[in-house]
């Protein structure tokens, strides 16, 4: 069966001599909706200019719609022209070239140079065409993966540009068909994965498409037949889905509420998280990409509370759906249930601490997955629970892990058909024999489905993961031996923050975010001009474009493991402080109080320590640098010593010093040169 990648398609030759009503109506027939006036205005300019420049070009292959899967989108034009992929946008009518409409053109062509098979040997140009603007001689260098920087010009120069470049860098030629059925294996960021989600797109154009991506729809596929068999014999189950960092537990989350929620309304499907950051980018990135759906579109203009409303039906915060149902005995709406990031759920003593004064509820004394549970099991005849549970995550006080739920399962809710990984035996789920116990009391359905193998948030490396379990363990040599795998994940340490911002803007392209994060308890790092204690906006950050200042790529404010766990970026800065030192081989935490440091002798506390550097040394997507600072001798909080151990031990395990990077001045810059060490 034929790959659909675009709307329409044919040689320049025949495109040049073809009836443009007929093109025009192709591309209107794969709309589900009525096509709108500007998008046929657009559309009959784009056929007119470009079969006016085909026959200049009679060797080309033109694609007008064709997809884009990471973000859901599709780009006006790609054109093969000796050996070369151009992509093209065309803004018509447009007078300049907007910075966002730069970064897209650009987003466009490294997906394709990333994500699809037959383009990742290929040179590729972006080129953004604003009909009425002006032109610049282009210049386009080219970064390490033959991606030039987006050439700016008009609707008069447009053939120039291509010929111009066809002949500099022509190369073997490409075969339209071949290259266009070429495998798509995307990796989309959570946030990207949820808009197309909520777009109507399906799991698998977002997902690659090798083991990730086959892992994940295993995993859909297997829950939903539990939900499926809940549903026809009157049972109540529960799905424990667990999954190394990067794995896509969320987005297998996302898939399954939003499936259920489209096919079966009945069920109410809804997903819940209790990481309010994660909510609120969420949230906001649905509302913001409605409004935008509907701008481009032509559409009326929705409201945005409206939209906003709508995205808050479909993610929930845990903790608003627990109030409620305290206030009421009845069942609730929902019939399946899926809770992100179950792990962090808390352990009786927290809840009820909290209940009790936060909530006025003296003498509460369920742990919340135990209330939760008893939430469901008010329906009379079936519901579904899907819980997401990340292996060494816990990062807060109270955080109970997966034992809570089986613990409850065990004492309350033996009724239930319980469906578990078979992975979820070892320390990072359930260490003891006491936590393993529970499952023996259990009517248990084990299987691989349920837990997810592979990391896809880093498209360059899937190794990262083990890399940095590796690493927060102790295990340098172990580090050292992974970190040879991680040939297309750049990770340096540097003691000098401008370099690490240097760096990151060097490597940041089009659509791609970076940021600095830092251990909420990272102190110490407030020297060095980063205040892990200044709070920032989750949306804002990660949303907010680039000249905003409040954004992650404006390198000013600094995330925690608290804003930035579920959520990622394609590069990061992890800055490293002395609340997570080597000493005599092997890590030991401290917390800074008042005036100085103190060791962290509660084990829990331990964890929460290493599970926080864990988090944040995973949030990264194509490659990150860490941050020691160099200390101060006449600071006693901050003695030479404690960083240039941290810093060494970076090095044994592998992690090259930024300073074997060469930046000069053109890779300071947005768009650089070949650099042979990057």
């Amino acid at each position: 069966m034929a790959v659909m990648r675009s709307y329409y398609d044919a040689s320049a030759s025949i495109f040049a001599v073809s009836d443009p009503l007929a093109i025009l109506g192709a591309l209107s027939a794969q709309l589900p909706f009525a096509v709108e006036a500007s998008q046929r205005e657009a559309w009959t300019y784009q056929i007119r200019h470009l079969q006016q420049i085909a026959p200049a070009i009679p060797d080309a292959h033109i694609f007008l719609e064709f997809r884009i899967p990471r973000m859901g989108r599709r780009a006006d034009v790609v054109l093969l022209h000796q050996g070369i992929i151009f992509v093209i946008e065309y803004k018509v009518g447009e007078t300049s070239f907007s910075s966002h409409a730069i970064d897209q053109t650009l987003g466009y062509a490294l997906d394709l140079k990333n994500f699809h098979e037959t383009s990742h040997s290929r040179r590729i140009t972006p080129i953004l065409v604003a009909t009425e603007g002006s032109h610049a001689q282009p210049v386009a260098p080219l970064s390490q993966d033959d991606v030039s920087a987006p050439v700016l010009t008009n609707s008069s120069h447009l053939v120039e540009v291509i010929t111009s470049f066809g002949k500099r860098f022509a190369d073997t030629p490409v075969d339209a068909t071949s290259w266009a059925s070429g495998r798509y294996k995307p990796t989309p960021t959570i946030v990207e994965a949820a808009q197309a989600l909520y777009r109507g797109h399906d799991v698998q154009e977002i997902s690659r498409s090798e083991a990730g991506a086959e892992n994940l729809s295993a995993t859909a596929a297997y829950i939903s037949q539990v939900i499926d068999r809940s549903k026809a014999e009157h049972k109540k189950s529960i799905c424990f889905v667990t999954g190394v960092p990067g794995s896509g537990k969320t987005l297998a989350g996302l898939n399954i509420a939003n499936e259920r929620m489209k096919a079966h309304e009945d069920e109410h499907a809804v997903f819940l998280s209790g990481n309010g950051p994660l909510v609120d980018v969420l949230r906001e990135a649905l509302t913001d990409d409605a409004l935008r759906q509907a701008r481009e579109k032509g559409l009326p203009r929705p409201s945005r509370a409206s939209e906003y409303q709508r995205a808050c039906a479909f993610i929930q915060n845990i903790h608003h759906f627990r109030d409620d149902n305290l206030q009421t005995a009845r069942p609730p709406i929902e019939k399946v249930v899926v809770f992100d990031e179950a792990q962090r759920a808390w352990n009786m003593e927290q809840t009820s601490q909290f209940m009790r004064q936060k909530r006025g509820q003296v003498g509460f004394s369920m742990s919340e997955p135990e209330f939760l549970l008893s939430v469901m099991d008010r329906h009379p005849d079936w519901c579904t629970v899907v819980c997401l549970v990340g292996g060494g995550q816990e990062i807060n006080t109270g955080e109970a892990g997966i034992k809570e739920w089986l613990s409850a399962l065990t004492s309350k809710f033996q009724g239930w058909d319980v469906h578990i990984s078979d992975q979820v035996l070892g320390r990072q789920y359930l260490a003891e024999e006491e936590d393993q116990a529970l499952l023996k009391q259990l009517p248990l359905h084990t299987t691989s489905h349920l837990h997810l193998a592979v990391s896809v948030r880093s498209f360059r490396a899937e190794h990262v993961s083990n890399f940095v379990g590796a690493l927060i363990d102790g295990d340098v040599s172990r580090a050292r031996e992974i970190a040879t795998t991680l040939t297309d994940y750049p990770i340096y340490v540097t003691r000098n923050l401008d370099r690490a911002r240097a760096w990151l803007r060097s490597r940041r392209r089009g659509m791609e975010r970076a940021g600095l994060l830092a251990s909420s308890n990272a102190l110490r790092l407030k020297p060095e001009g980063i205040y892990v204690k200044a709070k920032i906006d989750p949306p804002l950050w990660f949303l907010a474009p680039r000249g905003d200042v409040r954004s992650s790529d404006a390198l000013e404010d600094v995330a925690t493991e608290f804003d930035v766990q579920g959520l990622e970026l394609d590069w990061t800065c992890v800055c490293w402080d002395a609340n997570f030192r080597w000493v005599e081989h092997k890590w030991e935490a401290a917390s800074f109080k008042g005036t100085k440091w103190q060791r962290v002798g509660d084990p829990s506390r331990k964890a929460y320590l290493a599970n926080a550097y864990r988090v944040l040394l995973t949030r990264a997507r194509q490659g990150m640098v860490i941050f020691v600072p160099l200390g101060d001798q006449t600071d006693p909080t901050r003695p030479l010593s404690f960083y240039d151990d941290i810093y060494e031990v970076l090095l044994k395990a592998g992690i090259r010093d930024l300073s074997d990077f060469a930046i000069g001045p053109a890779r300071q810059r947005m768009f650089g040169t070949k650099d042979a060490n990057s």
